[in-house]
């Protein structure tokens, strides 16, 4: 390393540790060298170790009744109970309501840990190594209790071949887990960095004896042996799920899990086309429909059961961060790596043409709805973390942050955006043929195909200003085992990909998103083929910030990067989840912080309203 970059790196105490005048001292944001309840990064957990319950519950809610689902994503069936693994699809809802992790964080702080099968953590004060200690009552749906050795398992079984990369990014910084005793197991982190400790804290443990200790990627049918509150009722593959309340739920009058799981049954039924699923939602065929598109949640959430008020219909805030919802290129094409090819793709996408309803904000960070996206010039911070890399980044990254070009500023801002995103191709070596498509000096023509599983023709606009710009654009639609397939492979010029919700920057999270080592390995997240010292370098920056101010800064550097590289083209967020709901529930005095309405795979944005909702019929207070 430079001197000066040295330098500068220790002034900001961006390494591990801080130098003063007479030692040197370790600084993490989380409390080490005691035994805790919880976890929290850069400040207090706000629930001590005694507390009675979550503020975002009741903690009296009835038991009984059932909540009806739908297929929360994508998925339109599945051929095995768990997630974990890369070959097949499982059901929604299965890590939320079957398995159990070793801890989980609250809904209403941005980044606290409270341990669930786990009684209390113990953090080394050099941050080598992070040990639990279990809960004494924890036990599996089989009766069996939790064990260290069960979680040592679980471990190992996660280091295999063929798991999904949502689960190996959460290890990579663990190198072993040690049973210390009956109860107590401890992980040696390989990667000293905050970021691990929450990454393991929410490893998902199940028994040893579940398919007799088969390799995750070998186990389909066989039903799982977890310590969830629920269990496998029924199953009837591809299309329906039911889960039933396990009576003997060892957690069930715990402070961290009292109010929670109110339903003695949940049934998941998959559909395969949107349309079909929201007109069984107006049959009542299932209780919660959360809304992805402004125009549908416009023009088809409302009718009779909506005046009368036998459908409820509302959009809940949140405070939660968005990353990226994008058109992702595929780098891995020839034809996109030219930075300027990709500006003027996306100056063709018309952001204001499609937020027609006005319900999206346009993203223009990898942190939406937070601070930690670029504003205003680069700090001082920021220059120090960024001048090393000058010669590779583009010049824009040292200025202003991104901001999309906007179509609605004059009456021509359109026909300049695309006027521009010619001028771009060009110079790129892209120009319009005697046939009117855009080639290349071998002749070859542009083209993109645009790979989607649900349904196309949602954005006419962007065809039109493609095909004004010589590009041959066609969308594909396939089935969602093949799509994931594609998507495993990076068989694909392009797609669009929501990144997720976050209330803090994950360095691991974001390493699975852009960071070098997944470009080329199948089956990661990488979905784009990013390859970049400098974005790495700031992933790692992120993951060993011992400060808040440290953290805004390395993440304010790594989004100005990855959106001047225009590596995407950003679509859009909200701040708020749009759903309609049969008025049929019981609903807390208290709103979660950090939630989201379905059961979607996010461990900082838990499904408040699938957790802690309750039917309302079954309330005593209610008048009859």
């Amino acid at each position: 390393m430079h001197g000066l970059a040295k330098l500068l790196r220790l002034a900001s105490c961006g390494v591990m540790f801080c130098l003063n005048a007479h030692a040197a001292t370790p600084v993490f944001p989380v409390q080490t060298g005691v035994w805790t309840h919880a976890l929290t990064a850069y400040g207090e957990p706000k629930y001590k170790a005694d507390f009675h319950h979550f503020d975002y519950v009741n903690p009296d809610a009835p038991k009984g009744g059932v909540l009806r689902l739908p297929n929360p994503d994508r998925r339109t069936s599945f051929d095995k109970f768990h997630p974990f693994s890369i070959k097949g699809v499982a059901p929604g809802g299965m890590t939320y309501f079957v398995f159990e992790t070793l801890a989980r964080f609250s809904m209403d702080e941005p980044s606290s840990m409270y341990g669930v099968l786990a009684q209390s953590m113990y953090v080394e004060p050099d941050l080598s190594a992070i040990t639990f200690r279990l809960h004494p009552l924890a036990k599996f749906s089989n009766g069996d209790p939790v064990t260290a050795e069960d979680v040592a398992h679980s471990f190992r079984q996660f280091k295999g071949k063929l798991i999904s990369p949502t689960y190996t990014s959460d290890i990579e910084g663990v190198s072993e887990a040690t049973v210390l005793d009956p109860q107590t197991v401890r992980f040696s982190l390989s990667a000293r960095k905050v970021g691990t400790l929450f990454d393991i804290g929410h490893l998902t443990v199940f028994s040893r004896k579940w398919a007799a200790g088969k390799p995750l990627s070998e186990i389909v049918g066989e039903q799982p042996i977890a310590s969830g509150p629920y269990t496998i009722a029924k199953a009837e593959m591809p299309s329906r799920l039911e889960l039933k309340r396990n009576p003997e739920y060892w957690a069930r009058d715990l402070p961290l899990r009292r109010g929670h799981f109110n339903f003695d049954r949940i049934v998941y039924r998959l559909y395969k086309d949107p349309a079909v699923r929201r007109e069984a939602f107006k049959a009542g065929e299932f209780d919660i429909l959360r809304e992805l598109s402004s125009s549908q949640y416009a023009r088809n959430h409302a009718g009779p059961k909506w005046r009368d008020g036998r459908i409820i219909k509302k959009p809940l805030e949140v405070a939660t961060g968005s990353m990226l919802q994008a058109y992702d290129f595929n780098l891995r094409r020839a034809k996109f790596q030219d930075m300027r090819v990709r500006e003027a793709i996306m100056r063709a996408w018309d952001f204001e043409s499609y937020n027609r309803y006005g319900r999206f904000y346009r993203a223009n960070s990898i942190f939406n709805n937070t601070d930690f996206a670029a504003d205003g010039e680069p700090s001082a911070a920021e220059l120090a973390l960024l001048e090393p890399f000058r010669k590779e980044l583009p010049p824009a990254v040292f200025g202003p942050p991104f901001r999309a070009p906007r179509n609605d500023t004059h009456p021509g801002a359109l026909r300049d955006n695309l006027k521009r995103a010619a001028e771009l191709l060009v110079q790129a070596g892209w120009n319009i043929a005697p046939d009117g498509l855009l080639r290349n000096a071998q002749g070859e023509a542009f083209t993109i195909e645009y790979l989607e599983p649900l349904s196309i023709g949602r954005d006419p606009a962007f065809a039109i200003n493609l095909k004004k710009l010589g590009i041959s654009y066609t969308e594909r639609l396939v089935d969602f085992a093949l799509y994931r397939r594609r998507l495993e492979t990076f068989d694909f010029d392009m797609i669009i990909i929501v990144d997720g919700k976050f209330t803090l920057p994950d360095a691991s999270a974001l390493d699975s998103l852009y960071g070098s080592k997944g470009a080329k390995r199948e089956g990661s997240f990488n979905y784009r083929g990013i390859e970049s010292k400098a974005v790495d370098y700031l992933i790692e920056r992120i993951g060993a910030a011992s400060t808040m101010d440290e953290l805004r800064s390395a993440s304010r550097a790594l989004d100005r990067v990855v959106m001047h590289n225009h590596w995407q083209i950003p679509q859009l967020f909200t701040r708020d989840e749009a759903m309609s709901y049969w008025n049929k529930f019981g609903l807390p005095s208290v709103r979660a912080s950090y939630l989201q309405v379905d059961s979607l795979p996010d461990r900082h944005s838990l499904p408040w309203p699938l957790w802690t909702w309750w039917d309302k019929s079954l309330d005593k207070s209610q008048d009859k």
